[in-house]
């Protein structure tokens, strides 16, 4: 018997590991994988001191604190290096591709990313140099006519940040210089917005697995993920599968989201640098389970087959395809095979079809449990005032009760 074990790394983070680990718990598995019997084991990874030569003693990490907690991406990265760690996500790419980068970077690639300008700082850090440095370089500029360049609505949104942070919808002069007024020290990016879209979707990407869930940015956090399914065409869902394994697999990300919207039939993607995305039983309710259950399915194969981290992302094959200056539809196809290479499709789909079975009926189960409803109970008490706990504990237990009901059906 050869155990593996999978740590997961965590922030605030309360529902999903949880059920993570109890359904790991009830299936408890041992897949007879080539020469071996494997089982598997899931711990918590600690915060503490450590010596760099000590070993790491996960197989697979699940990260969720890259993105902001440096000791905990810097032990990651050294377990990388030195232990042979895998890891959701590459951690030298959170750290350095922010959006600015994945938008020159899909740009480069030819999607059709919206009209963006960077903006210097309103405010600057006081630094002994500061004053001469902006003497000599920055160089005054009319905020107005850069506004009027790019053309109203537009968005203000930090050229790094994420969860809606800073984002400013700007639809004049007059509230564009509000806006950057109000922006501080940070860095921000102009973004022509895409009016009169007929669709929003938030494309949830793990390993080759990708989920197609209609947006509404209006609504409420718990009403913005909608629950119906069959609102693309067979053709729209291949191009933004195609879309979302070519960012993730571009940028080393096994789970990230990409969020596009759709007017006179073009997808426009606009916030695809999330590699820590939204995974709350409170926010995506209905499509929690299939969360879950796809980040369990992911997390076994690449412990049991001891997938290999690559951390050489090697852009220019993308680049070569971009040079053959195909149609873009054809360009998007060849770029989403590298992600199915590099996600190893064919391999994940035997894996699951020898291996993972059970994990469909095992999920099944859990999420019409007492335990499961316990769950998002005490998730909901972290968000809600207390006169709203039984309402809402409710409604996300009946989503996810319809996704059982659509299960069973399917």
């Amino acid at each position: 018997m050869s155990t593996r074990r999978i740590g997961l790394s965590l922030g605030a983070d309360l529902c999903w590991p949880t059920c993570y680990e109890e359904i790991l718990r009830l299936w408890n598995p041992r897949l007879d994988v080539g020469a071996e019997t494997v089982d598997f084991e899931v711990a918590r990874v600690d915060i503490e001191p450590y010596s760099l030569t000590k070993p790491c003693p996960y197989d697979v990490v699940l990260d969720r604190v890259t993105h902001w907690y440096h000791t905990s991406r810097e032990w990651i990265k050294k377990s990388i290096l030195l232990d042979g760690l895998y890891v959701l996500n590459n951690p030298w790419s959170i750290q350095s591709m922010e959006k600015q980068t994945t938008y020159c970077a899909m740009m480069r690639l030819g999607m059709p990313v919206p009209e963006t300008w960077m903006l210097p700082p309103k405010e600057y850090e006081p630094s002994p140099d500061l004053e001469s440095t902006l003497e000599q370089y920055a160089k005054l500029f009319d905020l107005g006519e850069v506004g009027a360049e790019l053309g109203y609505p537009q968005f203000m949104k930090p050229y790094d940040g994420g969860a809606w942070v800073g984002v400013t919808r700007i639809e004049n002069e007059e509230q564009l210089r509000k806006a950057y007024d109000e922006s501080g020290r940070r860095v921000m990016h102009l973004q022509r917005s895409v009016e009169r879209y007929d669709l929003f979707v938030r494309c949830l990407g793990v390993g080759p697995e990708v989920r197609f869930i209609r947006y509404d940015p209006e609504a409420p956090l718990h009403e913005r993920y909608c629950t119906d399914r069959d609102f693309l065409s067979s053709e729209e869902k291949t191009l933004l599968r195609d879309m979302t394994l070519t960012i993730n697999a571009f940028f080393g990300w096994d789970f990230n989201s990409c969020e596009v919207i759709r007017r006179d039939g073009v997808f426009y993607p606009i916030d695809f640098a999330n590699a820590c995305p939204d995974s709350q039983v409170t926010s995506l309710h209905y499509h929690f389970p299939w969360l879950v259950k796809t980040m369990l399915g992911w997390s076994l194969f690449c412990a049991a087959t001891r997938r290999k981290m690559q951390t050489d992302l090697d852009w220019n094959r993308y680049f070569e395809i971009r040079q053959e200056d195909l149609p873009y539809e054809k360009s998007l196809s060849a770029y989403g095979e590298i992600g199915r290479e590099r996600f190893e499709e064919d391999h994940f789909a035997e894996f699951h079809r020898r291996y993972l079975k059970p994990l469909d009926e095992i999920c099944w189960d859990f999420f019409g449990s007492p335990r499961a409803k316990e769950i998002i109970r005490v998730k909901v008490e972290t968000l809600f005032p207390e006169h709203e706990h039984e309402e809402f504990t409710e409604l996300f237990w009946d989503r996810i009760q319809t996704w059982r009901r659509e299960e069973e059906t399917a």
